[in-house]
C-alpha cells in the first residue's frame, strides 16, 4: 500500500508553500520505520491520544478548583477546545493540520494538579524549577512508556514547549497553537466565570465587547477570522495590532476580576499546602515512589527532587488529594 506517499504527495500539491510538510521532518530521536498508511506527524497525534497523560487530563483543573457542576472546563476539555480551534485556523491557512493537532493534543501534558497553583508551588519548591511546558516535553521524552518515551518528531516537541506567550515555536503550526490557546482559555474562562456567577455578560467594559462581540460565539468567530485574515499568504502568524491589543486588554480585565479573584482563589493555599507537602514527604521516602520513578533515579541517574515533582506533577486532583488522605489524615482503627 502506498497510503503514506499518497498523503504525502497530497501535502506537497495542496498545503501552502509555508506549512510544515510530513516528508520534510526533521525526525525522532530514535529513527524508526515509517508506517505504511500515516504520516509522521499523524502517528505523533495518535501516540498522544492513547498515552496515560492524556487520559488524566480529564481530572486536572483548569481554573476551579474542584467545582461542583459538570459543566466547568477541565485540563482535557481546554486541551480539545484548543485542538479545535488550531485544526480550524490551520485548515483555512492551509496548513498541516495534522502536526497542529498533534501539538494542540500535547501542550499541556504536564499540567500540575490543581491548574497553574499547582505549577507555582511546584515551581519555588524544585531547586531546578518547574514550568508545565517543559514539564509536557519531559512526559512525551522521559516519563510515558515507563521512561522509554513517545519518540514524537522534533517538530511537535518544539511546538508543545513553545506554546505558552513567550514561545517562539519554529513551525507556524506550532504558532497557531500558541494563539489558539490563548483564545481558547480566555473564552471559556469567560463561561466559567459567568456560570459560576463571578461576573456577568454585561459587566465586561464595553471597549472589549465592541470590538469582540457579546458571547462566547461571537468572540472565538471575531478572533478566529482576524488570524485567518491577517496571516492569509503570509509566512507567519498574526493578528491585526488593534485585536491584539483589545485581547490583551481583555486578557489583563480577567486577571483582577476573574483569575485573582476569592471564588476560584478560595482553596489554592490549601491545594498549594497539600502538593507541597507532598513533595516534602517523597523527597524524605523516595522508596515509596512507583516503580518507574525510581527506576528514574537507580538507572538514569535523576534527581529525586526532579522525579518526586515528575510524580506529582502527573497526579489528577482527586488522586493528589487521597494520596494526602492516605499518607496524613489518621484513619479510624478497626479489630
Amino acid at each position: 500500500m502506498a497510503i503514506r506517499e499518497d498523503q504525502e504527495a497530497w501535502e506537497g500539491q495542496y498545503l501552502s508553500p509555508f506549512a510544515s510538510l510530513s516528508k520534510n521532518t526533521k525526525g525522532r530521536d530514535m529513527p524508526e520505520p515509517p508506517c505504511d498508511i500515516r504520516t509522521v506527524y499523524q502517528r505523533d497525534r495518535d501516540r498522544i491520544l492513547h498515552c496515560k497523560a492524556f487520559r488524566r487530563l480529564k481530572h486536572k483543573t483548569q481554573v476551579f478548583l474542584a467545582p461542583e457542576g459538570d459543566h466547568y472546563r477541565t485540563r482535557l476539555t481546554h486541551t480539545l477546545e484548543v485542538a479545535q480551534i488550531a485544526r480550524t485556523i490551520s485548515r483555512a491557512l492551509r496548513m498541516n493540520e495534522d502536526l497542529t493537532e498533534a501539538i494542540a493534543l500535547g501542550h499541556d501534558l504536564g499540567h500540575t494538579p490543581f491548574g497553574h497553583s499547582g505549577e507555582r508551588i511546584l515551581d519555588e519548591l524544585c531547586p531546578d524549577g518547574f514550568s508545565h511546558s517543559m514539564q509536557s516535553v519531559r512526559v512525551v521524552e522521559v516519563l510515558e512508556k515507563n521512561g522509554k518515551g513517545l519518540n514524537l518528531t522534533k517538530e511537535v516537541r518544539d511546538g508543545i514547549l513553545n506554546h505558552r506567550t513567550s514561545g517562539s515555536p519554529s513551525t507556524l503550526e506550532g504558532c497557531i497553537v500558541r494563539f489558539s490557546d490563548k483564545i481558547a482559555y480566555i473564552n471559556h474562562d469567560i463561561d466559567d466565570a459567568i456560570r459560576g456567577k463571578i461576573f456577568k455578560e454585561t459587566d465586561i467594559p464595553k471597549e472589549y465587547t465592541s470590538v469582540l462581540g457579546h458571547s462566547v460565539r461571537q468572540r472565538l468567530n471575531v478572533m478566529i477570522h482576524d488570524i485567518i485574515g491577517s496571516s492569509t499568504g503570509r509566512p507567519a502568524i498574526s493578528m491585526s495590532p488593534g485585536m491584539e491589543e483589545t485581547i490583551q486588554g481583555l486578557r489583563a480585565w480577567l486577571f483582577t476580576h476573574m483569575y485573582l479573584n476569592e471564588v476560584p482563589k478560595a482553596e489554592e493555599g490549601k491545594a498549594q499546602q497539600l502538593v507541597a507537602a507532598l513533595y516534602w514527604y517523597y523527597l524524605d521516602h523516595p522508596h515509596e515512589l512507583p516503580e518507574e520513578y525510581r527506576m528514574l533515579m537507580e538507572r538514569q541517574g535523576e534527581k529525586k527532587e526532579r522525579v518526586a515533582c515528575d510524580y506529582i506533577a502527573g497526579m489528577s486532583d482527586s488522586y493528589a488529594i487521597s494520596k494526602f488522605e492516605e499518607l496524613f489524615v489518621p484513619k479510624a482503627w478497626k479489630i
